[in-house]
């Protein structure tokens, strides 16, 4: 399974119909020719999103016409741009509790419209909406993966979370993450050791490597969560 960001149909437009016409919808003809390229990065639906808001109550609509706004301004950004603003928003707008204080659940893997209408969410929530929140945006499914980590915290070791956006094959993955504010290359996250990673296209070992199998098919709580992203307009 991909994600896609723009219309699943080619779009062909003859040499005629490019050439503008004469009279009064000549103009329009032409700009909505201008507009095309922009209209096919929305890759959300903004109708599903707020419906689905709307049946968590006034709090989740609220928070996702924030999001609604935040997509919007990055439009035309590049990746980075597009990263740092909504690893800024989600950040901002989910406060860190465990699933069972949250939920009364010992692992629920929330939804974005979930996680901003509690404003609650674990490692897992924060990650997951950022990845679909990015994808949103119009960044590339394929340079994004979730990633299960170690990370050494209080002289131990904890399981957690994190997304990671890799430019192109073998470049330095650059980590999001609720525990760091900041947008940093791997190689400065001593702290974490990647387990697994995945996405909506395939199940890795670390972060790189030949792939380990499929994760929508072998991690049931993924292949739900895809369904609910899905159902709230996300793509």
């Amino acid at each position: 399974m991909s994600f896609g960001f723009a219309l699943a149909v080619p779009v062909a437009v003859s040499a005629r119909a490019t050439r503008p016409r004469r009279g009064p919808l000549g103009p329009v003809i032409a700009l909505l020719l201008l507009l095309l390229p922009a209209l096919l990065l929305w890759a959300w639906d903004r109708d599903r999103m707020l419906a689905a808001a709307a049946r968590h109550g006034p709090r989740a609509v609220e928070s996702v016409r924030a999001l609604q706004r935040e997509l919007a301004a990055v439009q035309g950004a590049d990746d980075l741009q597009r990263l740092a603003r909504l690893n800024r928003f989600f950040n901002s707008q989910i406060a860190y509790a465990e699933d069972l204080d949250a939920r009364g659940e010992v692992d629920h893997w929330a939804s974005p419209v979930e996680s901003l209408a509690r404003g609650l969410g674990d490692c897992e929530d924060y990650a997951s909406a950022k990845y679909f929140g990015a994808i949103a945006a119009g960044v590339a499914p394929a340079k994004l993966r979730l990633v299960y980590v170690r990370a050494a915290m209080g002289g131990g070791a904890r399981a957690h979370m994190v997304l990671a956006y890799t430019e192109k094959p073998g470049a330095q993955p650059l980590i999001l993450d609720n525990l760091d504010g900041e947008i940093r290359p791997a190689t400065e996250r001593p702290d974490l050791t990647p387990v697994f990673s995945f996405n909506a296209e395939g199940l890795w070992q670390g972060t790189s490597g030949p792939a380990a199998g499929d994760a929508v098919s072998r991690l049931s709580r993924w292949r739900d969560l895809l369904a609910k992203a899905r159902a709230e307009g996300l793509f």
